[in-house]
């Protein structure tokens, strides 16, 4: 599963970009990306692929959706998940 976190653009060089997410910083292909992008814009990697520019308002709400997300795990408030049960030994071999 993949969490499509906006990336904030911070340094462009030719077709290639480094984003910054909650102070990671990687560097990103912009090769597939249609439309142009300048430093400050938000984008959604995929694959080490910038995919989709992001307008600026769309992409601080979902991070606020994402930072709610944090904060609830900090205080543990989803329910854990039972631990999972391991099979049973099988005493007869299926035939």
């Amino acid at each position: 599963m993949c969490l499509a976190i906006p990336s904030k653009i911070i340094k462009i060089e030719d077709s290639r970009a480094v984003v910054d997410v909650y102070g990671a910083q990687r560097e990103i292909s912009l090769l597939v990306l249609e439309e142009p992008v300048n430093i400050g814009d938000y984008v959604i990697v995929h694959a080490g692929f910038a995919i989709q520019k992001l307008q600026e308002n769309d992409a601080k709400e979902r991070l606020g959706y994402f930072n709610q997300y944090l904060a609830a795990l900090e205080k543990e408030e989803f329910p854990s998940e039972e631990p999972v049960k391991k099979p049973r030994k099988r005493t007869k071999t299926v035939k």
